[in-house]
C-alpha cells in the first residue's frame, strides 16, 4: 500500500501489530499520534505507566517504546512503505519519543518485512527449556540483528554466566524484602478469572508459568508470594541461554536503540524456533546493573537479559485497545 493510500482502518492496524511488543510488566507505556496530512506516527511515553520503584530513570519504559518502534517499522515495511524515523525530534518534549514518517518503499525494506510473519508469534515464555545447545549460526544472526540496531549482544559462559546467574539471585532475594516493589508487582499483576480475562494490560496470572523446582535458570516470581492459581511446580534448566544486549552509551537514545535492538532479536529468535523470556531483576538495580558488562572489554551498558531456548511458547497477554493508545488527525 503506497504511503498516500493509507486510510484509517490500515494506520490502526499498524498501531496493533506496533503494540504486540512487549514492555516491562506489561504496563504498555506508549501513545501514538498519526497525522493524514504528513502521513508521519509520533510516538510519546506515557509516564503514567512508569514503574517508578523498578524503573526509576524510565530506562525499561524506553526499551518498551523502542521495542513498539521497531514492530511499527516492521508493520509498515510489510505494507510497503518506508519508516523514515527520527528518535527524540524535540528536545522541549521529553515525552516525544520518536517520529516515523511513511514514504515510498526502498530495497533495504525487504528485511524488516520479512521479520512481519514474527510479531503476533512472539510471547513471552515463564516455561522450562530443553537443555540444547543453540546452533553457532543462529547465534550469528542474533548477534548480528543486535549489531543493525546498534547494539551488542553477548552469550555468558563458564563463570561470566554464573556471575550473571548470582547477580539474578541477589536482586531476587533484594525483591522479596521490598515492600515498595512488591506494592508495585502487586499493581500490575492480575489474578484470578474475572480480573486476568478482562484485563487490557499487566501480567495475568495464567502468564506467570509454573513455581521454578530447581535449575540455575533466573526467573521472577510474579505471584509475589500471594496464593495463585496452582500451575504446578518443575524444575527449569541448569544451564540456561542467557544473553546480555549493551549499548556504547546509556541515555534516553540509547535505550531506544536497545528497545529496537532487542525486538529485532525477538522477533528473529521466534522466527528461528526458540522460545524467549526476560530475566531483568538484577538491572533494576544500578549496584548490580554495572557488573553485568562484558568482563572481557569492560564498556558498554547492559540494557536487558533475554533467556532463549527451545521449549512451549507463551500464551497471549492482553494489549490495550488500539482506540485507547492511538489518535488520528488532520
Amino acid at each position: 500500500m503506497a504511503p498516500n493510500m493509507m486510510n484509517d482502518a490500515r494506520v490502526a492496524e499498524l498501531v496493533r501489530e506496533a503494540t504486540a511488543a512487549p514492555s516491562m510488566h506489561n504496563a504498555q507505556p506508549w501513545r501514538f499520534r498519526y497525522s493524514r496530512g504528513s502521513r508521519c506516527f509520533r510516538l510519546y511515553a506515557d509516564f503514567e505507566r512508569a514503574l517508578t520503584e523498578s524503573d526509576p530513570d524510565a530506562r525499561a519504559l524506553h526499551l518498551g517504546c523502542g521495542a513498539a518502534l521497531f514492530n511499527l517499522r516492521v508493520a509498515a515495511a510489510d505494507a510497503a512503505c518506508h519508516p523514515d524515523v527520527r528518535l527524540l525530534p524535540d528536545p522541549g518534549d521529553t515525552a516525544l519519543l520518536a517520529t516515523v514518517r511513511l514514504t515510498d518503499p526502498r530495497g533495504d525494506d525487504s528485511a524488516l518485512a520479512l521479520l512481519h510473519p514474527a510479531i503476533p508469534e512472539r510471547h513471552t515464555s515463564r516455561y522450562p527449556f530443553a537443555e540444547t545447545e543453540i546452533p553457532a549460526s543462529l547465534r550469528t544472526a542474533l548477534t548480528e540483528a543486535a549489531r543493525q540496531e546498534g547494539a551488542a549482544l553477548s552469550f555468558p559462559s563458564s563463570w561470566h554466566l554464573r556471575w550473571v546467574e548470582e547477580l539474578a539471585e541477589e536482586a531476587r532475594a533484594r525483591d522479596l524484602t521490598d515492600r515498595d516493589r512488591e506494592a508495585e508487582l502487586k499493581r500490575w499483576t492480575r489474578l484470578g478469572t474475572s480480573e486476568a480475562d478482562t484485563a487490557t494490560d499487566g501480567v495475568p496470572d495464567y502468564a506467570f508459568g509454573p513455581r521454578q523446582r530447581g535449575g540455575r535458570a533466573p526467573m521472577r516470581d510474579f505471584s509475589g508470594g500471594r496464593p495463585t492459581a496452582d500451575f504446578g511446580s518443575t524444575p527449569f534448566e541448569n544451564d540456561p541461554h542467557l544473553v546480555l544486549l549493551s549499548t556504547d552509551g546509556d541515555r534516553p537514545e540509547d535505550w531506544l536503540r536497545g528497545g529496537q535492538a532487542m525486538e529485532r532479536v525477538l522477533l528473529l529468535a521466534t522466527l528461528e524456533g526458540l522460545a524467549t523470556s526476560f530475566s531483568t531483576e538484577a538491572l533494576e538495580w544500578p549496584d548490580l546493573r554495572w557488573p553485568l558488562r562484558d568482563p572481557v572489554s569492560g564498556t558498554g551498558y547492559v540494557q536487558t537479559m533475554l533467556r532463549l531456548g527451545y521449549g512451549p511458547k507463551g500464551p497471549t497477554v492482553p494489549r490495550r485497545p488500539v482506540r485507547d493508545v492511538l489518535i488520528i488527525e488532520d
